[in-house]
């Protein structure tokens, strides 16, 4: 999809999606003629339509022997329109064009919107993208209407800023549809072997190191825990590290991302029920977002050093599989006591985090992961919770969320749960029962982490979507590549 700054209309126009004001008139616009002023003005009177905020309405018109395409798009009020909110009235105006089978999109905004030019262009790029993705692979046939252009109308002739943030926008939105399609990926297509073949793929397509680590490497460096959740499966866990130094003079600032890759969870002998198993392909949307932010910051040149580490594994059922009342020993020489199989990310997350902080040396990490239901429940589908040790990041990692749109709530690390978390017979349990599962799930990571810098994002309610709505299309959203990468480049 080509998206541009025009200075005209053309003669021959195809779509115009005017967003304006609320109460706004179209007489004062400028590119558009007085012929399409007063069609605009005899449509709205008769529409009653307002440019309230989110309200959109179109129609078709006949210029000469041409059909032309009018969407109205209405903006609210300029002193409430943030980021994220401009990004989902661009998607859905992007969203009525496909409907309506535009091809070639000319955007008149009626009004001088309060982001800066790059904002404007980024999120301009970034909902296109975004909002036209589809995850159609598996179909025969899929009849989908693709938009050709997208033209933004200026009157300016210096569009450096505006191009600068188009380029960055779809930057973004190709890296979290990188995601999407991993995540969408089912998984007798997708297991840890294959995962690491695509994460091989982006490191070679987008510039950054890579290397696996296999079974007999993973039991030299007594990652007991990655390797039991992993024994039930004839799929063996892999360790993919990705590395990028984008500042070597900054050798000690390093970031780990690490990202739970559970490419398809049963729940082992604590097995799931039928309906809750359905989407568990999903459950490796943390190990997503770290190659989708890997490929992101790669090809922006952030100047910060990052590794992504990711724990990849199955959690099935079979006779190796681990059990329920199983004692391990993680990486870090903490032992666990197997409460539930179920539980068995956090238990992948330990070990890579180990790693992250003993071999490559991290000065601070954090992990991202579809952990708990507890936070669906908590938090609903829009909101990923968020719970760490370092207040400063924390408001680092809020700002990103302000740009991205990727909603975060901080959740308490309420030291008095630890309890919940202590066993009789091991140095942990890795459930501590019905009560504040996302928390104690937190608390139980924090045991790792040595004191670092720590930021925990649990992604399990926004990982997915069952409908298309805004930049969201049916299935994976790409959850936390825009977020982690937004939070690093506020890092440089």
């Amino acid at each position: 999809m080509k998206i541009d700054v025009s200075r005209k209309l053309p003669e021959h126009l195809d779509t115009l999606v005017l967003i304006h004001e609320e109460d706004a008139k179209p007489e004062d616009l400028d590119f558009i003629d007085d012929e399409l002023k007063q069609d605009l003005d005899s449509f709205i009177k008769a529409e009653e339509f307002t440019f309230a905020h989110g309200k959109i309405s179109s129609y078709t018109r006949m210029h000469g022997k041409k059909r032309q395409i009018i969407i109205l798009c209405g903006a609210g009020k300029n002193s409430e329109l943030n980021t994220h909110k401009l990004r989902t009235l661009f998607a859905n105006c992007w969203r009525t064009a496909t409907r309506l089978k535009a091809r070639q999109i000319h955007v008149l905004m009626g009004f001088e919107p309060i982001v800066n030019d790059v904002i404007l262009g980024h999120v301009l790029a970034e909902s296109a993208l975004l909002s036209a993705y589809k995850f159609n692979k598996y179909l025969s046939h899929d009849e989908v209407h693709e938009i050709e252009c997208i033209h933004l109308l200026l009157s300016t002739k210096n569009t450096r800023h505006i191009n600068r943030g188009i380029l960055e926008g779809r930057i973004y939105a190709e890296a979290t549809n990188l995601a999407r399609d991993l995540v969408n990926e089912p998984a007798n297509i997708l297991n840890p072997e294959s995962l690491a073949e695509h994460a091989k793929k982006a490191a070679l397509q987008y510039g950054f190191s890579i290397e696996v680590h296999s079974v007999d490497k993973l039991k030299r460096l007594k990652m007991e825990a990655l390797l039991a959740v992993g024994k039930g499966s004839k799929s063996d866990p892999k360790l993919i590290i990705m590395r990028y130094m984008g500042n070597p003079d900054q050798k000690h600032e390093l970031t780990a991302l690490v990202g739970k890759g559970l490419t398809f969870d049963t729940g082992g002998y604590c097995i799931k029920p039928g309906p809750g198993m359905v989407n568990m392909k999903n459950d490796m949307g943390g190990s997503a977002a770290v190659i989708g932010a890997m490929a992101a910051i790669s090809t922006l040149k952030l100047k910060v050093n990052v590794v992504g580490i990711i724990a990849a594994a199955e959690n099935m059922i079979s006779g190796e599989a681990y059990r329920p009342g199983d004692i391990i020993t993680s990486m870090a020489g903490k032992t666990i006591e197997v409460i539930n199989t179920d539980a068995e990310g956090r238990l992948t997350l330990v070990d890579a985090i180990h790693y992250a902080l003993e071999k490559e040396k991290a000065d601070r990490v954090l992990d991202i992961a579809t952990l708990t239901g507890a936070a669906v429940a908590a938090l609903g589908k829009d909101y990923a919770a968020v719970l760490g040790n370092d207040d400063a990041w924390l408001h680092k990692l809020n700002e990103a969320s302000d740009a991205s749109g990727e909603l975060v709530w901080k959740m308490p690390l309420h030291e008095p749960y630890k309890e919940l978390i202590k066993s009789e017979v091991a140095d942990l349990k890795n459930v501590g029962g019905p009560l504040a599962g996302c928390i104690t799930a937190a608390l139980f990571i924090r045991e790792f982490v040595q004191e670092k810098p720590w930021i925990h994002i649990d992604i399990a309610g926004t990982a997915l979507t069952d409908k298309a709505s805004g930049i969201h299309s049916y299935g994976a959203t790409g959850a936390g590549v825009r977020l982690l990468t937004s939070l690093l480049r506020n890092m440089e």
